[in-house]
């Protein structure tokens, strides 16, 4: 829960937070948050200087993302903050109001819901150990809600006494009325009273006697009206009631005083547990905010490395992904932008059009920094890495001031003054328009010697400029490297996209010929320009018109180079497809011709029987059937390599050779001394020492086992809950659907549906979809401790 110091005891001015923008997502944040307490929590929210707290930070921001998407908020509450209420009660003799003991029953209600939702979680290791500090006090809290209604009154068992009370003043009042109703209703006292009513003055029952027949009725007159028409009149019968009353009243208020009383010490002696709960809340409630931030702008929490280096993938400003997302027109598309500066390099020089959101990149690199060193998941790809900059230095806009007789260039040095003092190792300077607002030629000589303390001093920096010097600067110093930002000059759009090693031109001759400047003009402008400088700028805008179309023939050579592979694969494929075939038709043919001379010899043999001994020699006989045996030799064989030796151990479904038939055949069974075998769909049975095993060994195909019908319907598990957070409204309700027969499948009487809050759009249409399912008899909003208008309860028909 303790953070170390931030502000400016870090080297972090507030002016660099503002200029970055780092106020705006705090901002942002609180209004993420759900309690008051929280909301102060994301207001204090500064940059962490430990590298260790900055990880674990990050770490609750992803567990707390995963639950949010996953299973729904966190029940944090929505209540006061407790925390100046409790700070007063060393007080003598203050008593608590209804209205607090309430809120203090419902932040103990949050406390207990969140530890036990977290507890229960596998997937958030850091937040269950921060709900470790979380005390229930269960005891408390069901003694406000027996001595608390729900509109801060004193219910009656609060105490015996009390309820004993309130009933003797309800029979003594009842008493009071019933004489003054039959006075009011005396036929003797007609024509006495204005009106047949009974008032109250003062605490006592009284009626309202005309002013002219005051003496008919004996009693004590508490108020008169304005005309001095009517007599409000206590009468004489009535006196004893009301002094009962009045005692039961006041007994009543000491009985109040004295639960109230006691209701303030457990408070008190509870105090510091109540304190620390709130605390935790708040704590949790940041994370959370931060969850719903996360996912507002597709952030991601990069690698965090030990060396200086900025690699971030398509990162992108996050204001500028909320701003489009809360457009009500057509947005255009934010456009990621690739921020590098490796660990050999210590300063990055951007340079090109006005246009070109070099500002944009500038503030996005320092501002993503101080959101990662703050636990803030930031916009960037998968694969990013970046170093937790400190300090983070900023020189950005203009820095004019009047009051301090400042001009533009003046307030450039006096910032540039600070970060030279403060400015180390790993220290991140983001300097924009460096050495502008003067000569030029003056000012470039002021920014590279500064650029060179700057560099030796540690510092990673990231510079914006126009200036050539500078540029060439980048392009001649080792450790500097130039970037461009890339502009398309047909259309006058940047693209806002960097290109890394040649500096960017600033196309001002580009951007006012294509907005109709005269032709006179530009002659006049580019003969005072100087024909180097204009063949400088040529140059530099032909170099990245050459990178560009470098680029998109990269592009296309890669896009060939996949096709390429693509097709090299589909002709692999092809070949052992065609391989596997020859090879299944040369075995088909080896056993058909197997058969053949099986045949064969059968027959023979069946002549050699037929035939008398001495017509046929036996050596006759013995060369009849070598030649047909012989015939085998000359059964086509297959195209791979002969099997090797006699295999030691098999496997079902392990192709095999059949020496004896010149086959292969699969193995179905085996044992340790024969093995059954399937031939073209016949089984014969062969000892190992009569097949030879193929090296490496080769297995058959598996068979695909048609699907069985089953003859009754096998039911999973349910988990009468459904979370849709995140959800298109049409996947969302795809889902519900499903959820719903399902629940009915499974004969639910209850389910949960957790939509979340954000707009109410996917709540509307989940509560519409309910409201027109036959099978749901009714849904509600859950109670406030278990999610609020989150989440409905759905009561389905059984």
């Amino acid at each position: 829960m303790n953070r170390s110091p931030h502000g400016t005891s870090l080297g972090l001015a507030g002016e660099s937070l503002a200029q970055l923008e780092f106020p705006a997502i705090v901002k942002t944040l609180a209004g993420r948050t759900q309690t008051p307490y929280g909301r102060q929590r994301a207001l204090d929210l500064r940059p962490l200087w430990d590298h260790q707290e900055i990880l674990e930070a990050l770490q609750e921001a992803e567990e707390s993302r995963s639950l949010l998407e996953n299973e729904g908020p966190l029940p944090v509450g929505n209540g006061i903050d407790l925390k100046e209420h409790l700070a007063e009660l060393h007080i003598d003799g203050l008593l608590l109001e209804p209205e607090f003991l309430r809120e203090v029953r419902f932040a103990i209600e949050a406390a207990a819901a969140c530890r036990t939702r977290l507890l229960a979680s596998e997937t958030t290791p850091r937040l269950t150990e921060l709900t470790q500090q979380l005390t229930p006090l269960p005891d408390l809290a069901q003694e406000i809600r027996r001595c608390i209604g729900p509109r801060d009154e004193i219910l009656d068992n609060a105490s015996f006494e009390l309820g004993d009370l309130r009933r003797q003043l309800q029979r003594e009042r009842g008493r009071v009325k019933n004489q003054l109703e039959r006075l009011l209703g005396s036929d003797d006292l007609q024509g006495v009273f204005q009106e047949t009513l009974i008032t109250d003055r003062n605490g006592r029952y009284v009626v309202p006697v005309r002013a002219d027949h005051s003496g008919r009725v004996k009693g004590f007159v508490h108020d008169v009206s304005a005309s001095g028409q009517t007599l409000f009149l206590e009468p004489a019968a009535v006196l004893e009631g009301n002094n009962r009353i009045s005692t039961l009243e006041r007994e009543i208020v000491r009985e109040i005083e004295r639960i109230l009383s006691r209701l303030t010490a457990e408070v008190r002696n509870n105090r510091q547990t109540l304190t620390v709960n709130q605390e935790v809340l708040a704590h949790l409630d940041l994370r959370q905010a931060i969850a719903r931030f996360s996912r507002d702008t597709l952030a991601r929490v990069p690698e965090l490395v030990t060396e200086p280096l900025l690699e971030l993938r398509a990162a992108c400003h996050p204001l500028l992904i909320l701003a489009v997302n809360e457009s009500n027109g057509e947005p255009r598309a934010v456009i990621p932008c690739d921020l590098l500066l490796n660990s050999e390099q210590s300063a990055l020089i951007i340079s090109g059009p006005n246009t070109g959101g070099k500002t944009v990149a500038l503030k996005t690199a320092g501002l993503l920094t101080l959101m990662l060193r703050a636990g803030l998941p930031i916009p960037c790809a998968a694969g990013s890495r970046i170093y937790p900059f400190a300090p983070v230095l900023a020189d950005i806009g203009d820095e004019q001031s009047i009051e301090q007789s400042l001009s533009t260039f003046s307030g450039h040095l006096v910032r540039l003054k600070t970060i030279l003092e403060r400015a180390s190792h790993g220290a991140l300077v983001l300097l924009d328009e460096l050495g502008t607002g003067t000569d030029p030629n003056e000012g470039a000589a002021l920014a590279l010697a500064a650029l060179d303390l700057l560099r030796q001093a540690g510092a990673r920096i990231l510079a914006t400029t126009h200036l050539h010097i500078i540029k060439g600067y980048a392009q001649l110093e080792r450790g500097v490297e130039n970037a461009a930002v890339e502009f398309d000059a047909e259309n006058l759009q940047p693209t806002y996209r960097l290109q890394y090693g040649i500096p960017g031109a600033s196309h001002a001759f580009t951007i006012a010929e294509r907005l109709g400047l005269p032709d006179q003009l530009l002659q006049k402008a580019s003969h005072y320009l100087g024909h180097d400088q204009l063949s400088g700028q040529e140059i530099i805008e032909r170099l990245q018109s050459l990178r560009i179309a470098l680029e998109e023939e990269l592009s296309v050579a890669g896009s060939l180079r996949q096709e390429a592979e693509r097709e090299r694969e589909r002709s692999r494929q092809l070949r052992e497809d065609l391989n596997g075939r020859r090879d299944a038709i040369l075995a088909e043919t080896r056993l058909q011709g197997s058969r053949l001379l099986a045949d064969a010899e059968a027959k023979l043999r069946a002549l050699f029987s037929e035939i008398k001994p001495e017509r046929l020699k036996s050596s006759e006989r013995a060369r009849l059937t070598g030649k047909v045996r012989g015939l085998r030799k000359d059964l086509p064989r297959n195209a791979s390599n002969d099997p090797g030796d006699m295999p030691q151990q098999v496997e079902v479904n392990e192709r095999l050779f059949v020496p004896a038939l010149g086959i292969d055949a699969v193995v179905v069974k085996c044992d340790a001394r024969q093995v059954e075998l399937d031939m073209g769909g016949k089984r014969i049975r062969q000892p190992l020492k009569s097949l030879r095993q193929y090296h490496p060994r080769r297995f058959a195909a598996q068979k695909v086992q048609p699907p069985r019908i089953r003859d009754r319907v096998e039911r999973q598990a349910f988990r009468p809950r459904l979370v849709l957070v995140g959800k298109r409204v049409d996947e969302a309700q795809q889902l519900l659907e499903r959820f719903l027969d399902e629940a009915m499948l499974h004969n639910q009487q209850q389910i949960e549906v957790v939509h979340g809050s954000g707009q109410g759009i996917l709540r509307r249409a989940v509560r519409e979809l309910l409201a027109n399912r036959r099978e749901v008899t009714s849904f509600h909003a859950a109670d406030i401790t278990q999610g609020g208008d989150n989440i409905t309860l759905v009561e389905m028909r059984h």
